[in-house]
């Protein structure tokens, strides 16, 4: 009588690299949810406005009996939580429509700044140059897939999208103040001067980013005609770039003469200075 020969195991097949195809990751199935908004963005939306609410009513007022108030507060980082989400999207949804697909279900694209995979870079850095500077300023610029997106000229337009979506917001601000002012009346309303003051954020987050330093949009639009080693090497040192921005404008000297400049181009578009610094009160209320 034969022994019966082992029955052999069947072994899974070998992919290209020569690992297990069991062992390859599946492709991530795409979701319509990919591209929505975040229940995130949603809620600091209505956080802000409800904060704006309380702004132009004063309510608060009565509740703290002319003590330090913190609607303002809230409106304005609220209001410029939402600035740095747009902008970063507009970056993203940019980079996306050009082939880049990987930041696709990512905070950048769902407009949830929680869920940015660079926090530190691309939400806290920028919320502690407002606290600290009192002017607007973005984190290093986004590292997306540069591989992905063929054309040089492509790379400069997704890296300048985030600037012009700053000056699109200041001038929306703009529109909006110069619609609840009545011309040659003065205002001390909360919501308007913290209006003013995102307005100012936004417009100075703009120019700061199109100056051409590394980890700046303004260096990534011009990085795709740089050789591409010195590119890389300057982008890798990008947040040490926008650092050294700020330190410099921090310095007392600089930091006087860059708001002065500051000032005199928005009161090129009917916002006034004394507004503006009104404004910063309102969220620095620890300084006073």
């Amino acid at each position: 009588m034969s022994t019966p020969e082992p029955t052999q195991r069947d072994e899974p097949a070998e992919t290209a690299t020569g690992a297990p195809a069991a062992e390859e990751e599946a492709p991530r199935a795409a979701s319509r949810l990919d591209l929505l908004p975040s229940p995130v963005f949603v809620l600091i939306l209505g956080l802000t406005g409800i904060a704006g609410w309380l702004s132009w009513t004063r309510g608060e007022e009565a509740w703290f009996d002319g003590g330090t108030v913190y609607a303002p507060f809230v409106l304005i980082l609220g209001a410029w939580i939402v600035s740095i989400t747009l902008h970063e999207y507009v970056h993203s949804v940019l980079a996306y429509r050009f082939g880049d697909r990987a930041l696709r279900g990512s905070g950048y694209l769902r407009l949830n700044p929680f869920g940015f995979r660079e926090l530190f870079a691309g939400l806290l850095m920028p919320v502690a140059f407002l606290v600290l500077g009192g002017f607007g300023m973005t984190g290093p610029a986004l590292h997306l897939d540069r591989s992905a997106v063929g054309s040089r000229a492509g790379r400069s337009l997704i890296a300048l999208a985030g600037p012009v979506l700053n000056l699109v917001l200041a001038l929306a601000l703009v529109l909006v103040v110069n619609a609840l002012i009545p011309e040659g009346s003065a205002t001390n309303n909360w919501l308007i001067v913290g209006l003013m003051y995102v307005c100012f954020l936004n417009v100075t987050a703009a120019l700061i980013n199109l100056l051409p330093v590394p980890g700046t949009d303004g260096f990534d639009a011009i990085a795709p005609y740089l050789p591409e080693k010195a590119a890389g090497l300057a982008r890798s040192a990008g947040i040490f770039g926008v650092i050294a921005v700020f330190a410099v404008l921090w310095l007392p000297g600089v930091h006087t003469a860059f708001l002065d400049l500051m000032y005199t181009l928005l009161g090129l578009v009917g916002l006034n200075e004394t507004y503006i610094g009104f404004g910063q009160l309102l969220f620095q209320f620890w300084v006073g």
